[in-house]
């Protein structure tokens, strides 16, 4: 009934007030007893703060699940699927990106490019890839193949680099080709200026999208500097258009402004860590971590602002963001409080699962799930917890065979959706 007291979904209320009441009243009907006559008020308020650490640790991977399955069948409420893993003992696999001869790409956060072939992991990374600033978010993020690779080999990578002052970091993309298993060719397509090389070892972005007629969106978190997002002379807390080899099209929304940096698609972002077009309307969508709770979904418009750190659902004690609407800026589709620490998300454009054609996969990693969202639009109908508890869910692909593919971490996975016929 209550299969974790740890991450952030409660079933009758996640506020202080509300665990106090739960835990005084109880469930009786549910099997829970009332704990009033059994535990002081002094002692229900001290597992409450108990429950509050121990919950902040487990948001930050400090605190390991029971290895999960490799396999287990799950029932939702359109498809029964199993849950495979495919390649297990990866350490903090971030992206992932499918090639053709049945290869996988997978970054590791901590500077590792792995190859998958057949289902089978090779023993040793890509060697010569860059070195990478390895420390809280940052490290090796997302990777993506060009959308002509078989002619080309074009594979983009996205890291945190250390500055040229000690302990400042910050984003950087390039691309480069894999040949006889090492990293060659590389070009730097995004790399910001020095004063934008921060202290701290948050938001850092990044991933990757590209559209149908080649250019490539990426995403740049705040650094933890909230302003900057706000600030079109920085590229931080932004999404960013360029071609495929670092030029700026020309169409972009800001591109001929003075002061603003014309690779900037929209702004007003935190951290996001989500991007996917849509099947049908076409539209961007995004995901992004809110402060402490407000984790967003948003349709993406080019040059409109997202309002962080002027709006936002979350509260923050520093930025103090103002909840509601702000003339000028945009709201998000759909929040979640508490915060599920949105990552990848990607609509499902396969023939495997018919049931959930064309609509939007969302992964957690605070709350350790796969969401199934149902959309009309630019509008959110229905939400579904797929799964829950078997991993910090980091990215999510539709595959060529059709199939829906997740990155886990905690333990650091692939593993893939597979349908199962119910019976009748």
């Amino acid at each position: 009934m209550g299969p974790n007291l740890l991450d952030a979904y409660w079933n009758h209320g996640g506020d202080d007030a509300s665990i106090v009441r739960n835990i005084q009243k109880g469930f009786p009907e549910s099997g829970m007893t009332p704990f009033a006559g059994i535990l002081t008020e002094s002692e229900i308020r001290g597992l409450v703060a108990y429950l509050r650490q121990q919950g902040a640790a487990f948001a930050a991977g400090k605190i390991a699940l029971p290895p999960p399955p490799r396999d287990v069948v799950i029932r939702s409420e359109r498809q029964t699927f199993r849950l495979e893993t495919i390649v297990a003992n990866l350490d903090t696999p971030w992206g992932m990106v499918f090639l053709p001869d049945d290869q996988i790409l997978v970054t590791e956060r901590p500077g590792r490019l792995r190859l998958i072939d057949r289902g089978v992991l090779q023993s040793a990374p890509i060697g010569g890839t860059p070195q990478v600033f390895v420390h809280q978010d940052g490290g090796l993020l997302d990777v993506a193949a060009d959308p002509a690779y078989a002619k080309n080999g074009w594979i983009y990578l996205a890291y945190s680099e250390e500055g040229q002052v000690a302990d400042t970091s910050m984003t950087v993309v390039v691309r480069g080709r894999i040949r006889e298993g090492q990293w060659v060719d590389q070009e730097t397509l995004f790399r910001a200026p020095p004063e934008c090389y921060y202290t701290g070892y948050i938001h850092y972005g990044c991933r990757f999208l590209f559209d149908a007629e080649g250019h490539l969106f990426f995403t740049i978190g705040d650094r933890g500097h909230a302003p900057d997002a706000q600030d079109l002379s920085k590229p931080t807390g932004k999404i960013h258009r360029i071609l495929a080899d670092g030029r700026i099209p020309s169409d972009n929304p800001f591109v001929g402004r003075t002061g603003a940096l014309p690779s900037i698609w929209s702004y007003g972002h935190r951290h996001p860590q989500g991007l996917s077009f849509h099947p049908v309307t076409g539209r961007l969508w995004e995901s992004e971590h809110g402060p402490t709770g407000g984790d967003e979904l948003n349709v993406i418009s080019p040059g409109y602002n997202y309002g962080w750190p002027v709006i936002s659902n979350g509260t923050d004690p520093v930025w103090k963001p103002r909840a509601g609407t702000q003339e000028g800026m945009q709201n998000p589709v759909v929040f979640w409080t508490p915060a599920i620490a949105p990552s990848g998300i990607a609509f499902y454009t396969g023939n495997r699962f018919p049931a959930w054609k064309n609509q939007l996969f969302v992964t957690a990693l605070g709350g350790q799930r796969l969401l199934r969202i149902e959309t009309e639009g630019d509008q959110v109908t229905h939400q579904e917890i797929l799964f829950k508890d078997l991993g910090r869910v980091r990215a999510v692909v539709t595959a060529p065979d059709g199939l829906l593919y997740v990155a886990l971490n905690a333990p650091g996975r692939i593993a893939r959706l597979v349908p199962v016929a119910t019976p009748p």
